[in-house]
């Protein structure tokens, strides 16, 4: 009776009353430093002594510094370079490792290691075999190896190609997923009208990961602005500025110039770039939340 009980008191508790604890969770660990980091980038504010309100003079500095806008750049390249690296790779991976066949499933074992590394332990390991004098080339031997990996010219599509290794397992297990939810009377009856595996792919596969693709488009873009652990290790945003991303640019500001003013204002523009960025892509989905996934195809 107990038991029937309880579950009677669950059934009449309002929906609000159930949602309680996590918007409290959401209040204080989302809402409430958004606003602090709002309200101190119109500080001046050394990390150490007193806040000094100063308008909008910490915006004015940010937004007049070339260095800003260098940065927004090398992290909208990011965003868009990882992203068309990521996509169809972890499509075509997520494709292959649906299958059923045993041998499919020890490879995806393999393809899911980075994944299971941390971004620190990554950046150190790619930056020891990618040294020109201890690295790779010594080890091997090999001539074409001898390039300065992490200079000028190649530092910044070496940090995309690493970002583009560690993070593609996640979203194969994302296609993965979607592809296994595909009825497969779909590509029966595509067999019997004769339909290659190459048309199947494009004309049922990709069509009906279309709430899949929204879904590891949004985590892509709006996860490209904050690589900030990887990049550090490897690079620290050099040399020079050749690597020097939006958070990068935050970090050094604020914990290295002691400027938090200024670094507080870059951490908005990065959440308001995030913000703008899942809710654009969100909107390529349709005005149908509840739509499932194979309504993609429609």
């Amino acid at each position: 009776m107990t038991g029937a009980h309880t579950s009677a008191r669950t059934r009449d508790t309002p929906l609000a009353l159930l949602a309680l604890p996590a918007l409290v969770f959401f209040l204080i660990f989302a809402v409430a430093p958004l606003i602090g980091v709002v309200i101190l980038s119109f500080t001046s504010w050394d990390g150490i002594g007193e806040i000094l309100p100063n308008g909008l003079e910490s915006w004015q500095m940010v937004l007049a510094d070339p260095m800003t806008w260098n940065a927004l750049g090398l992290t909208l390249a990011t965003m868009v370079i990882t992203w068309a690296v990521q996509t169809p790779l972890s499509i075509l991976l997520g494709t292959f490792i649906a299958g059923q066949q045993r041998y499919r499933a020890v490879l995806a074992v393999f393809y899911f290691l980075p994944l299971l590394l941390s971004s620190a332990a990554i950046a150190i390991a790619f930056k020891a075999l990618l040294d020109p004098n201890f690295g790779l080339r010594a080890g091997l031997n090999l001539p074409f190896l001898n390039q300065d990996w992490l200079g000028v010219e190649l530092a910044f599509p070496v940090v995309l190609a690493v970002i583009a290794w560690q993070f593609i397992p996640f979203h194969t297990l994302l296609y993965q997923g979607g592809v296994r939810q595909i009825p497969q009377q779909l590509y029966e009856a595509a067999s019997i009208d004769g339909a290659s595996r190459v048309q199947q792919f494009f004309h049922i596969t990709l069509p009906q990961l279309k709430y899949t693709i929204i879904t590891s488009s949004t985590l892509m873009l709006v996860g490209s602005p904050t690589y900030f652990d990887l990049v550090f290790v490897m690079t620290q945003g050099g040399p020079g500025n050749a690597t020097r991303i939006l958070a990068l640019d935050m970090y050094i500001r604020g914990f290295r110039a002691n400027q938090m003013g200024a670094a507080s204002v870059i951490a908005v523009i990065l959440g308001v770039l995030g913000l703008g960025l899942a809710l654009g892509v969100q909107r390529l989905g349709g005005k149908d939340k509840t739509a499932s996934q194979l309504e993609g195809g429609v």
